[in-house]
């Protein structure tokens, strides 16, 4: 996806009666990167983010290799599931973030767009999935900073 044509500033859309930004973490299979980035943002945001992830083709199953390195840092993804994007979702979310999901995601007038060009961990071993995990936790504590959030520790 071209971020070219897609507007770089905050949201100017909000939810009435809630104050929390809202991001929806995208990519294909929604099994592995935007899982990883949902749990940090969960993980990292608490309450003070409203946190979505979805796939234009979800997967059956969380990438299980995904799953296991996320444990090994106390964060647990195991009971997530992938699920399809939806325009319901989308219209609630202040930023989205793609990972590698191309023309597939959609694109809303009105919203910020972050693309993150990350290693798809689908049919990898634990060792590059835990370095998809680490460069997915600075890109979460750095959105966090953006969003003017103070990350959990």
């Amino acid at each position: 996806m071209s971020t070219e044509h897609v507007s770089d500033q905050a949201s100017a859309v909000s939810v009435p009666g809630v104050s929390a930004p809202g991001v929806l973490f995208l990519c294909i299979h929604n099994a592995g990167r935007s899982q990883m980035a949902a749990g940090f943002l969960r993980s990292l945001g608490k309450e003070r983010v409203r946190v979505f992830s979805g796939g234009s083709e979800p997967a059956d199953a969380v990438n299980a290799v995904a799953v296991d390195a996320m444990q090994e840092i106390g964060i647990d993804i195991a009971d997530q599931r992938p699920q399809p994007w939806t325009m319901d979702v989308l219209d609630q979310v202040d930023v989205v973030v793609t990972m590698g999901c191309g023309d597939v995601c959609p694109v809303l007038p009105g919203k910020r767009y972050v693309d993150w060009p990350l290693t798809d961990p689908a049919g990898q071993g634990i060792e590059l999935v835990r370095q998809v995990r680490d460069e997915i936790r600075a890109n979460v504590e750095g959105l966090l900073g953006e969003l003017g959030v103070e990350a959990a520790s």
